[in-house]
Order: C-alpha cells, then structure tokens, then sequence
C-alpha cells in the first residue's frame, strides 16, 4: 500500500526547476499522485508569474497539469480554522499551518518540505521529510 503524501509549494518549484538534483528528486515526487492544496496552486502561480516570468497562458497550463497529476486539497473555512489550532499548537508560521492542517485533513502521512524539520511528526499521524537530504 502507498503512503498518501502531500507536497509543499518549494518542492513544485524545484521540479519547474532547470536539471539539477532537486529537480529530479522533486519531480520523482510526483509518480504516486500526491496531495497538493488550493494554496500550493496560488503559491505556485504567485512564482510562476513573477519571479519566473511564465505568461498567464503558459501558468494556466502549469496548474491545470499539476491539477491532473495531484488530488487537490481544497482550502475550507475549516482548514482555516484548524491551521489557525496549528499555528497555537505548534507556533509554526501561518503558512506552514495551513499547508499541515490541509495535509492532515487529506490523511495524509508524509508531507514534503524543506521549510520545516526534517523527520517531526505532526499530531502523531503526519510525518515531515526533506526530499533533499542525502
């Protein structure tokens, strides 16, 4: 049986990336449909437009591809809610909070980052892994 992961908007970024390491290590990612959040898209559109320059045509096609290789984790008043427990419980960023609280609500076991400590385990069910650590 898979493990159901879930995917941070840095580790999208480094598979947009140009052919390096963690281009190849974060793009492998993507092989076992993994969870992303309506707030992965925006992150990613947000880099997409500015900092990489794509055209709105050429981002729109970047989330919808990235809608059919993912399950979207649509972000709730809820998810809201439960980052904001998070972000009490754990003082993480609130960010990071809505990315665990929508990871958790998709039961979801491993979340991928490199923006929290490698190897925490989140109320006892999700645990953090940098996919870049050797």
């Amino acid at each position: 049986m898979r493990v159901k992961a879930f995917i941070d908007t840095n580790v999208v970024i480094y598979a947009l990336g140009k052919s390096s390491e963690k281009t190849e290590l974060a793009a492998a990612l993507f092989a076992n449909k993994p969870v992303i959040s309506t707030q992965v898209l925006s992150e990613t559109a947000n880099v997409a437009l500015k900092k990489l320059a794509l055209p709105l045509l050429a981002t729109k096609t970047l989330l919808a591809t990235l809608g059919s290789l993912c399950q979207v984790e649509v972000i709730t008043p809820e998810t809201l809610n439960f980052a904001l427990e998070i972000a009490e419980r754990y003082r993480f960023s609130w960010y990071d909070s809505l990315i665990i609280a929508a990871a958790l609500e998709a039961n979801c076991a491993m979340l991928y980052t490199e923006d929290l400590q490698h190897g925490q385990v989140i109320e006892g069910r999700l645990t953090v892994i940098n996919p870049f650590l050797s």
